[in-house]
């Protein structure tokens, strides 16, 4: 009895698949005189106005001089990242010396009492 319920989902499943195949083929197959006109290069044939075309020319012109400032602004930031960096290990370096000096003096002060 299971193997009969079994089957039959199976044969149920099988036979949905192959409608759904056959539609698509068919959808395809009424698709492809479409497609085969359509132009190769990948243009779509139509020509932007004028007004289009100098907008999108001011944009690209920007975009990429805005991309250019920001390369700019990375860089400088890099740059003072990197200086600022060199001076707090420096301003560290000094403070443990400091902090050392006055250890050596709160020492020396204990062993005069």
């Amino acid at each position: 009895m299971f193997h009969v319920s079994c089957f039959m989902m199976q044969l149920i499943a099988f036979i949905i698949f192959i409608i759904s195949l056959v539609a698509i083929l068919v959808m395809v197959g009424k698709k492809i005189p479409v497609l085969i006109t359509l132009p190769q290069n990948g243009s779509h044939g139509f020509k932007k106005p004028a007004v289009v075309l100098r907008v999108q020319k001011k944009w690209n012109s920007v975009h990429f001089h805005l991309f250019e400032k920001q390369m700019l602004l990375h860089k400088v930031l890099s740059f003072i990242k990197v200086w600022t960096l060199k001076i707090e290990t420096k301003i560290d370096q000094l403070l443990h010396g400091i902090r050392k000096k006055a250890q050596e003096l709160d020492k020396k002060v204990k062993n005069k009492k």
